[in-house]
């Protein structure tokens, strides 16, 4: 029998998912699970997108534009405008989801063999897009003590070699619900500038920032204009995660032009979603106000909790809907695992993230789980009471 590639066996698997086997068995049993391991949330997907779906006449599901449809492009330029973003419709590529934004992004920026340093712990899939593209990521750590800030820039510097052709970040972060702040991007910009690289910036959670902190773009930096890339996606702003629409851009014509043949190459993105979405940016502004009064009372709630916890320790988030915190535990992925397998509380119980995935280096997030709090705050309450009783008597407690 043939063998399988070896980027095929070296591919991670997906910390968020890897556990589903676990949970579908518990549920057999019929152990009720809060799900606090993956990023879908329970707010409702604005009504102008459903509507614009339901009433859409369309006789022939045709192929759109490999960029996407002009009319979404041109109205989602006015979108980005109310953050200050300047672009026209020819710097942006719609594409299915951020992920493929990702994939095509390293795919044209990058050669074999190259390298781009990421701050960690970072989005899980960093690390299959990069090896999908044969770049090799080099991890620039963040500790949960300093709650996850941006490295010292003479730490990236010592980093950078001539294989070194990017840096990525993601801003607000997941897993950490980090807003970098002004004076860390034009640090980093000004190293940008000094090496020459490309600026990778996933901003998803850009409508998600709190505690009256500024939002901060890559696409605001003056000076490296043609460095950067800008990566988005609908999935998390419009809680329309299954429309798989996600968009890359970047002034830099060159890096587009090459872009737009690996959007060519996988012909179109999904029809119906960019419908949706396009109708979708006249959701009111009332919409995001109260999502994101929503999910401060649930980031509030949830940091509280976890720092109650004897042994706990985990950050306050400035933006996204994550958060990582430091267990009293002998390994992530064991602990994890363990509350789906060996452990329910009232028939309950509560799925996690292990960090370890979530990091490049080895070792790195052994003792930290991610908790996306993504639930109303009735079921937050009852998955915090079940952390809580199952640090009482996991095995595996190291104080």
């Amino acid at each position: 029998m043939p063998s399988i590639s070896h980027k095929a066996g070296a591919m991670p698997a997906s910390p968020i998912r890897k556990l589903v086997p676990f949970a579908e068995a518990a549920k057999k049993r019929g152990t009720k699970i809060y799900h606090l391991n993956i990023g879908q949330p329970d707010i409702e997907t604005p009504a102008s997108f459903i509507n614009a779906v339901k009433n859409a006449d369309i006789k022939v599901l045709e192929y759109s534009h490999s960029a996407g449809n002009e009319s979404y492009r041109k109205k989602l330029c006015n979108y980005y405008k109310e953050y200050n973003i300047n672009i026209d419709q020819n710097e942006v590529i719609i594409t299915c989801g951020g992920s493929e934004a990702i994939e095509i992004a390293m795919m044209t920026c990058f050669n074999a063999g190259d390298e781009i340093i990421i701050p960690e712990p970072f989005y899980a899939n960093y690390n299959g897009f990069s090896m999908a593209a044969n770049v090799k990521v080099v991890p620039i750590r963040s500790y949960i003590e300093t709650g996850f800030a941006l490295p010292p820039i003479a730490d990236f510097e010592k980093m950078i070699t001539p294989k070194t052709k990017g840096i990525m970040i993601c801003n607000p972060g997941n897993p950490t619900g980090y807003l970098y702040s002004k004076e860390e991007l034009l640090a980093l910009r000004d190293l940008v500038k000094k090496h020459d690289l490309f600026l990778l910036s996933d901003e998803v959670y850009r409508e998600f920032c709190y505690d009256g902190k500024e939002y901060v773009s890559v696409m605001h930096l003056e000076g490296i204009e043609q460095n950067v890339v800008l990566l988005d996606s609908i999935s998390k702003r419009y809680s329309a995660c299954g429309a798989r629409i996600g968009a890359m851009i970047s002034k830099n014509k060159e890096v587009m032009t090459a872009a737009l043949k690996f959007a060519q190459a996988r012909l179109s993105p999904p029809s119906y979603g960019q419908i949706g979405a396009e109708a979708a940016l006249d959701t009111p502004k009332s919409y995001f106000d109260e999502v994101k009064t929503e999910y401060i009372a649930r980031r509030n709630f949830v940091i509280e909790e976890l720092n109650k916890i004897d042994g706990v320790y985990c950050p306050k988030p400035s933006g996204a809907f994550y958060c990582i915190a430091k267990l009293p535990i002998d390994n992530a992925d064991k602990f994890c695992q363990w509350l789906l397998e060996d452990f329910n509380f009232n028939n309950q119980t509560v799925m996690l993230a292990p960090a370890t995935g979530f990091y490049s280096s080895p070792g790195a997030g052994i003792d930290e789980v991610r908790i996306a709090y993504i639930l109303n705050l009735s079921d937050l309450k009852n998955a915090m009471e079940c952390l809580c009783e199952a640090l009482k008597v996991y095995p595996g407690k190291t104080n």
